[in-house]
Order: C-alpha cells, then sequence, then structure tokens
C-alpha cells in the first residue's frame, strides 16, 4: 500500500485533487470529514472540546457549533492548539484503521489540511502539496466561500506558510490556473510515479535504474530531500537504528553528482540489519538480494583490499532514486562514508579532483546500459586517495 499525505494551504485546491484522485480509483481519506466524525454527538472527542472550550460551543440540538469554535481558536493560537490535540490523535487513529484495510497495491490518499502544522510527513511515502499564492486563495475564499476578507486572512495566518509547506513536500502541483491544467498534471504523476511505485511496493523490488550514469549540476534540495527520506527512515528503524547521514556526492554541497541521494543508515549489528529489512521495505526502500561489500581502502581499521560488509536497499520509487547502505555503527566502511564526506565538503582541491573523475568516467561509459561498470571502474580511486584522507581525518578529528 502507498501511503500520501495531501496538503496544502487553505483554497489552494485540495478538494480538486481530492476528487480526481478517487477517480483514479485511489481510497481518499478526508481528515476534514474524520474531524467531524470524532467529534459526533456521543463521541469522547466531542466530551473533551466541551470540557476545554464549554457548553457555548454546542448547538441546541448538542452537534458541535463550528462558528463559534472557529472563532475562539483562530484568533488564539494557544487555543488551537489545544483544540489540535485534541482531534488530530482522534483522527489520526481513524486514519490509521483505514489504511490497515487496504489492500496490496492500493494508492491510499490522506487529505490533511495540517499535515504540516502538526508534523505528519515522515508518516507518509510521499507528501503532495498543492499550491497557489496568497492574493489567489485570499480571492477564492472571499468570493468563491462568502468569507470576509478579516477572517480569511486569519485561517491563512493560522496555517503553516508556502516555505514551510514546500519544505514538507516531495511533489509540489500548482493550481493557479483553470483546473484542468492541475488535473493534468495529476494525472501524469499518477501514471507515472504512483502507480508503479505502489507496485513496486506490493512486489517487494526496487524501481528499475537503467541506462549509464549521468552527472548533473548540484541541486540545492538535495539535503532538504535526503532530510525527508531520512525521517521516514527513522520512523520505520526505530530504536534499532544508531544513525541515519546523509553520504556520497550529493551530500557535499557544489558538487556535481549522479541524481542519487545515498544515504546510511548504522546499527548496532547485522541481526539489526535482517530484522529491519521488512520495514525499511515497507517504508519504500526493498533490498538488493545477495550479499554486498564495499572494497576496503585502508582506512579505519580497514586494509587495501578488504571486504567491508553491508546491507543494500535501493528506493521503490521511480521517482526519487536512492541507495541505501545499512551498515555497522563504528565498522571501516561507516567511518569511511562519513569522513569521505566531510573531506570532500571541508577541501576544494580533493572536491575537484572527484568531480573530474566522476565526468571522466562518465564520458567513458555512456554507453553503457547500467552504472555497473561506472562503478566498478571508480574503486581503484578511492584507494588512491584514502591516505590523504586518513592523514586529514587525523589532523582534523573528522
Amino acid at each position: 500500500m502507498l501511503s500520501l499525505g495531501l496538503s496544502g494551504g487553505i483554497a489552494a485546491g485540495k478538494s480538486l485533487l481530492s476528487s480526481r484522485f478517487r477517480e483514479l480509483g485511489a481510497t481518499v481519506i478526508d481528515a476534514d470529514q474524520l474531524a467531524r466524525d470524532v467529534v459526533a454527538p456521543g463521541t469522547a472527542g466531542l466530551a473533551a472540546v466541551v470540557h476545554h472550550f464549554g457548553d457555548g460551543v454546542l448547538l441546541a440540538d448538542g452537534t458541535l457549533n463550528r462558528a463559534a469554535l472557529g472563532a475562539l481558536v483562530f484568533a488564539d493560537k494557544d487555543e488551537l492548539a489545544v483544540l489540535n490535540g485534541i482531534v488530530h490523535p482522534l483522527v489520526r487513529e481513524s486514519a490509521e484503521a483505514i489504511k490497515r484495510d487496504a489492500g496490496p497495491g492500493t494508492v491510499v490518499v490522506q487529505d490533511i489540511p495540517l499535515l504540516v502544522e502538526t508534523g505528519q510527513g515522515a508518516n507518509f511515502h510521499l507528501v503532495v502539496v498543492v499550491s497557489a499564492p496568497a492574493d489567489v486563495r485570499l480571492e477564492r475564499m472571499v468570493s468563491e466561500r462568502g468569507m470576509s476578507a478579516e477572517d480569511a486572512l486569519a485561517r491563512m495566518a493560522a496555517q503553516a506558510d508556502d516555505v514551510q509547506r514546500d519544505a514538507a513536500a516531495d511533489i509540489v502541483l500548482s493550481n493557479t490556473g483553470d483546473p484542468e491544467t492541475v488535473i493534468a498534471r495529476l494525472d501524469a504523476l499518477w501514471h507515472e510515479r504512483l502507480l508503479p511505485f505502489a507496485a513496486n511496493l506490493a512486489a517487494g523490488v526496487p524501481a528499475r535504474r537503467d541506462g549509464p550514469v549521468v552527472i548533473v549540476e548540484p541541486d540545492p534540495s538535495w539535503p532538504a530531500q535526503a532530510a525527508r527520506l531520512t525521517a521516514r527512515l527513522a520512523r520505520a528503524a526505530g530504536e534499532l537504528a544508531v544513525g541515519i547521514d546523509h553520504i556520497g556526492s550529493t551530500a557535499v554541497p557544489g558538487l556535481a553528482a549522479k541524481d542519487v541521494l545515498d544515504l546510511q543508515l548504522r546499527v548496532r549489528d547485522f541481526a539489526d540489519a535482517e530484522a529491519l529489512a521488512g520495514a525499511i521495505a515497507s517504508a519504500g526502500f526493498p533490498a538488493q538480494a545477495g550479499q554486498w561489500w564495499d572494497t576496503g581502502h585502508d582506512f579505519a581499521g580497514g586494509s587495501a583490499g578488504e571486504r567491508w560488509e553491508k546491507r543494500f536497499h535501493t528506493a521503490a520509487d521511480p521517482g526519487r532514486p536512492v541507495n541505501l547502505h545499512v551498515r555497522v555503527d563504528g565498522s571501516p566502511g561507516a567511518v569511511f562514508a562519513v569522513a569521505f564526506r566531510n573531506w570532500l565538503r571541508a577541501e576544494a582541491g580533493p572536491r575537484m579532483h572527484y568531480e573530474a573523475f566522476k565526468r571522466e568516467l562518465a564520458a567513458l561509459h555512456s554507453a553503457d546500459n547500467s552504472s555497473s561498470g561506472y562503478a566498478e571502474a571508480k574503486e581503484p580511486w578511492f584507494a588512491t586517495v584514502s591516505p590523504g584522507l586518513a592523514e586529514w581525518a587525523d589532523r582534523t578529528g573528522s
């Protein structure tokens, strides 16, 4: 089951996308509807709301007076936090029950207006945000919903801003023009990325990555992308994870690289790595078959030619290639990966040398159908630079 979080500012267009997701065949969980359900008459949620806010938030028939409650909370962030603390856990519990009933290969979309504000991004395989400029959203609220400008602005101010939402998003769909345009973007996303991702998860296999290595200019968003994936991995691994590192070229600002994020999950021993395999696969990173090793580079307790064992996972998501290296904490391979990253961050000379070498190799292997030849050709270079890296690490304590 592929789990998506759908969010966006008020009047950005979540309802439009939710409707289209349903038409495409997704199971859509509407957080607003669940929020109404968990405070229906006779529920523990409504009792908790009345206990804090008083009988003035009830209508004569015993149902919640949403207008009265809204007037209290949207003008007071502390009171809004209290309300969220009552309602959101109940909504999440109801949503989890629906997700548990979803079958393999299903795409489950949770429409959550305050996904960013409540820090729920790590709960999903992907977060989709629909966006529109503040002035467009304000106009929609006034002209289409009959709200006053003052009320609309207060509701917008109570939510995360565009920068915060974009930082939490794996995918941003702009909804500034006609509805058909954003629907077309969603349809392409559905067929090209979401359905293949869901199928890969159901089969427990990684996304195909064919073709030669392509070196691209550095993307400033790589660290933010890695941070979102790290949060999901941390949630999946729980206490068995000693630490998770963004490593490799995409972790070095200004360094051209393959558009593949390398992450390192450190564990206490390989028994923990094996125990985590299922959870990591469910989080979107199936294991590659067989045993995997790095070639030793005479660094941090290793010797040249020694094989440093690891477990290797890659992404089921065809839209975000990832290599996940699971290594024992403190092992030569784990130490080398972090030290090499730090060295390249700190030293312009090795960084420029490495980039030039990668571009040369990519050109030599430009006709290959996979990256394996490129990867094998890189290994001798690491052995040649390991003495300089080791000296730098000793000198700086890095």
